[in-house]
């Protein structure tokens, strides 16, 4: 039986400005994204407050540092620590190569939507998950959205023990989703003491980010 996609309290062209906003906030800071965040920031400001006010932190906090400063915090914080990890199936797959499946299983969702993504762009990034989730089909990138849920929490949860200004739009991301069930704290919870799995073998065809690891597990 297909698992039933719950309604969401948002409309749907206020969940596409929401997450549209996120992925380019979320995605490694450049000179075309300074030039959209007056945009971006209007945006944020016709959203209800539990959404905008988090994209407007991370909007506020880009504006108010020089960018290399900005790409330097980004590669640190999502770059270098593997609950920093902005690769979704990461989370629940790991280093496996039920990672693979996964991925593909992905791309063949984007396929039938008409979706290709470039050499250089791994399906499950959030920012690609976003994006197609907002301008392509919010049915299907919501499910995988849902289906990587612990793994966005703990990213979540991570940006906010680092005091991330990032954690902003991550956050407004999550306000969009149902709130979290017993079941759902259950598998966070899990997920923060486990950590994802580990496999060494057949990983290299489906791109796993070489990520360094940093000191007490980060």
């Amino acid at each position: 039986m297909t698992a039933r996609i719950p309604t969401l309290k948002y409309s749907p062209d206020q969940l596409t400005r929401a997450w549209q906003s996120a992925s380019m906030l979320l995605d490694y800071p450049d000179d075309e994204l300074f030039s959209r965040l007056d945009l971006l920031s209007e945006v944020s400001a016709s959203l209800p407050a539990k959404l905008g006010t988090g994209l407007q932190e991370t909007i506020d906090h880009l504006r108010c540092q020089p960018i290399h400063e900005s790409q330097s915090d980004y590669v640190d914080t999502f770059d270098t620590r593997r609950r920093g990890c902005l690769f979704l199936t990461y989370f629940a797959q790991g280093e496996t190569r039920k990672r693979g499946l996964a991925l593909l299983r992905i791309k063949q969702v984007y396929a039938k939507a008409g979706l290709v993504l470039t050499e250089d762009q791994l399906p499950d990034h959030l920012c690609v998950v976003l994006e197609f989730a907002a301008m392509t089909d919010q049915k299907a990138g919501l499910k995988m959205i849902l289906d990587n849920r612990a793994g966005l929490e703990l990213l979540r949860l991570h940006l906010i023990e680092i005091n991330s200004p990032w954690r902003g739009a991550l956050e407004a991301v999550c306000a969009t989703l149902p709130a979290l069930k017993g079941k759902d704290h259950e598998a966070v919870r899990q997920l923060a003491a486990d950590g994802p799995e580990e496999e060494q073998v057949g990983l290299s065809p489906y791109g796993m980010p070489d990520l360094l690891p940093m000191p007490g597990g980060a």
